[in-house]
């Protein structure tokens, strides 16, 4: 048993070293083409793709951003998303259940505030009764689209774009067509409650399947870019998969993906700042956790239902394959003790000296694994300071690396008994919303309004009343204007 935990916690530091090198690849490529001039390498690392020439011809793009709720870092991140430098015909579709939801009432500020600059309206979905709610906001969004539009890019709320975030993917998709899904993964920025750093700690495991530096069979739902003729054209069943019972958009999207043999990407520069909630309490962490291991339990054909049982079954078993070690661990060294209280020397037996040789070994190889973890989580910092160079610098100052500590073992230890109890209820509440499945599928959804939790898991958002946050001016909404200003004559030239 202890062999097996040294052997995942050096799996897992492997995994973070190999991650850090594509990560650190990226950075290297920014120097390099800042030393060489170029002050707009965060945008592209050819300048000569900045010229009004190359600009005119970029394709047009539809953000779809579905919304529930309204939190403390909701604002920022939506300005991080209309403010994107991208050159090329952009339009924003923010996506709500009703005008009763807070959201509503926060976006309309803002977008009154940028008024003509951006492209960019909020859309009212109504309820679903088909499948998810945030599915139904996105397949709304679709249809409302720009009829030139040759992407749609699908953003969470609690997604931080850096400016040259949309053009990168964008650029992407361009130099390979056979790309169906492109995505990103999240840097989350622990707030310094125990739940925050249990959110980081689970996200962690999961960012070297997306530190591939291209293929990957990983899919994040918070950033998707596609192909929008593939909605258009419900191509591979897209469309009716996720609005016939759709409960998860990544799960359900990845797996049409692998049965069709398509292509999924993440480029390096697809990190984004994910600020937790400074109030994210252990309750919304466990409730956070329950929605992650239920979508295990949707599934779109028989090969997807296997495979999510092997990730079931995977995944619990290095859980606790991962935390049962340091309970002998800690065995280990109580025996130990009370030996030496006894006044007996080590040297007396052989149990108490293999016993803490086990343990010195053990406190090695975690030493390894939270050095690794943290070379990853550095690098990514760098790099997410690098892409916004107009933001307040991220640190790693604020991380509490005990608290990860006690988080992995938390999370780790908390991962089968969410999984356990998801299988066996078949139902989730997902910010206020009861779904109950069905041969993974939805077929029962219950609203009960104003009632249950108020808040969301990770960003504290309320889900309930007119709530809305003073609009604050930014540099990046000043450097967006002047950039529009700067690629007017394009517009003239369509």
């Amino acid at each position: 048993i202890t062999l097996q935990g040294f052997f995942i916690c050096l799996i897992l530091a492997l995994g973070w070293a190999l991650a850090s090198l594509v990560r650190g690849r990226e950075i290297r490529r920014l120097r390099e083409s800042m030393r060489c001039g170029n002050s707009f390498a965060f945008l592209s690392y050819d300048i000569n793709d900045l010229e009004h020439s190359y600009q005119i011809n970029l394709p047009r793009v539809t953000v779809v951003m579905p919304l529930k709720g309204f939190g403390e870092h909701n604002l920022h991140n939506w300005r991080t998303q209309i403010t994107s430098l991208y050159g090329g015909p952009l339009e924003f579709l923010f996506v709500v259940e009703s005008t009763e939801d807070p959201a509503y009432h926060a976006v309309t500020r803002l977008l009154a505030e940028f008024k003509d600059d951006v492209d960019a309206k909020i859309v009212v979905a109504g309820l679903s009764t088909t499948c998810s709610q945030k599915i139904h906001n996105q397949l709304i969004g679709v249809e409302k689209m720009h009829k030139d539009s040759k992407y749609v890019l699908f953003l969470d709320d609690d997604v931080r774009l850096h400016p040259g975030s949309i053009g990168a993917l964008t650029a992407e998709m361009e130099k390979n067509p056979d790309i169906f899904i492109q995505t990103g993964y999240p840097l989350d920025l622990p707030s310094g409650s125990l739940g925050s750093y249990c959110i980081y700690e689970y996200h962690m495991p999961c960012s070297m399947g997306f530190a591939t530096g291209g293929k990957t069979f990983f899919l994040w739902g918070g950033c998707m870019m596609m192909h929008s003729d593939d909605f258009r054209n419900d191509n591979h069943g897209v469309v009716s998969e996720l609005r016939d019972g759709g409960y998860s958009d990544d799960m359900t999207l990845a797996a049409i993906a692998g049965a069709h043999k398509r292509l999924i990407t993440s480029p390096p520069v697809a990190v984004f700042p994910h600020p937790l909630a400074s109030d994210l309490n252990f309750a919304r962490y466990w409730n956070y956790l329950r929605k992650q291991t239920f979508v295990l339990e949707s599934y779109t054909t028989k090969v997807n239902w296997i495979m999510n049982r092997a990730l079931f079954s995977t995944h619990c078993y290095l859980s606790w394959g991962f935390v049962i070690p340091y309970i002998m661990s800690a065995v280990h060294v109580a025996a130990a003790l009370r030996f030496y209280s006894k006044g007996y020397s080590f040297g007396e037996a052989a149990f108490p000296c293999s016993g803490l040789s086990l343990v010195a070994c053990h406190a090695t190889c975690t030493i390894i694994e939270l050095l690794s973890m943290w070379n990853l989580t550095r690098i990514e910092v760098l790099l997410c300071n690098l892409l916004s160079p107009e933001a307040p610098p991220l640190s790693l100052a604020s991380y509490n690396w005990c608290l990860v500590f006690i988080a992995m073992l938390v999370d780790n230890f908390l991962y089968p008994l969410s999984a356990v109890r998801s299988h066996f209820s078949q139902s989730i509440n997902w910010s206020g919303i009861r779904y109950h499945l069905k041969d993974g599928k939805i077929n029962k959804i219950e609203r009960s309004k104003g009632k249950g939790p108020k808040f969301t898991d990770l960003g504290g958002k309320h889900l309930y009343g007119k709530k809305g946050a003073p609009n604050n001016y930014s540099f990046l909404l000043s450097l967006s204007r002047s950039f529009v200003h700067w690629r007017q004559p394009k517009k003239y030239d369509l």
